[in-house]
């Protein structure tokens, strides 16, 4: 297998920074769609896929709660960066003549406030280094490029503001996947466990079966539903639970869960980020 890491993006995204920084000893590998990500770790080449799902700005990255349950692979790491957004454009242009910005929706939702205040149209772009490698072959001075400064150097543009994102904590949260699960040990550092289901169609299901989660000491730091099957009246949950599968805790709770939902899939568990401040569950 390959020692790659997938992402999705061009070149510059901050998915590739993630990569960078994360796995430094891997090759980052660019990819059109989150779907080729996964299908490039399913078919061994790359061994890795490093996919943001949230963002403490703009929320939750939408079309991964789709493709986590049924791409085939684990979650293995979970990985934040903090995400500082520059301002583009082509050399010569400046603050003062940018009448528009490119880039992709979550970028653009993380610096909406600064954009308004400097009187610039937000665009939307397929992504960040999308939008900046767009911006260079544009060559139109009035056009920016909301990216990071690795676009910036890869596609040769100036930066006209630093830091733009409207909040100084702006941070991405990424999962690390793999064909491959990796369950740490019980007896190992903390740990957080992800899982999807889907609810019977019973009065009061979903308190029900998370109530387990509750009576057992278990806190859930992630809760999203989505529809599945082109319906209304079908929903799936995706979870984030701090607790091993195998903790007694775990088991009950689990149990009660299965018992009002008609599927259960577990995703993956894996040692939780620092910044959690969590001790052993």
């Amino acid at each position: 297998m390959s020692k790659n890491i997938v992402y999705q993006g061009e070149v510059g995204a901050f998915s590739h920074l993630a990569c960078l920084e994360h796995f430094p000893d891997h090759t980052p590998m660019p990819c059109r769609s989150f779907a080729q990500a996964f299908a490039h770790v399913r078919n061994g080449e790359a061994e890795l896929a490093m996919i943001p799902v949230e963002n403490t700005v703009a929320g939750r990255v939408s079309d991964i709660y789709h493709l986590l349950p049924e791409g085939g692979l684990s979650v293995i790491g979970e990985r934040y960066l903090p995400v500082h957004h520059q301002l583009l454009a082509v050399k010569g242009a400046t603050v003062e003549g940018i009448t528009s910005a490119r880039s992709h929706p979550m970028a653009l939702g993380q610096v909406r406030k600064r954009l308004e205040a400097l009187n610039i149209t937000p665009v939307t772009d397929v992504d960040t280094a999308g939008a900046a490698k767009a911006v260079a072959t544009l060559g139109d001075p009035s056009v920016a490029a909301i990216a990071s400064t690795l676009a910036a150097e890869t596609y040769g543009l100036d930066v006209l503001l630093e830091n733009i994102e409207d909040s100084p904590n702006n941070t991405t949260r990424f999962l690390v996947l793999s064909t491959q699960a990796a369950m740490p040990a019980l007896d190992a550092e903390p740990v957080v466990s992800s899982y999807v289901f889907k609810v019977r169609s019973v009065p009061s299901a979903l308190y029900k079966a998370l109530g387990g989660f509750a009576t057992n000491g278990l806190n859930l730091t992630k809760l999203e539903s989505y529809m599945v099957g082109g319906s209304f009246n079908a929903a799936q949950f995706y979870i984030d639970v701090e607790g091993h599968p195998e903790s007694d805790a775990m088991v009950h709770a689990m149990e009660e869960l299965a018992f009002f939902t008609e599927s259960v899939t577990h995703l993956g568990t894996y040692a939780a980020h620092p910044s959690r401040g969590l001790g052993k569950v």
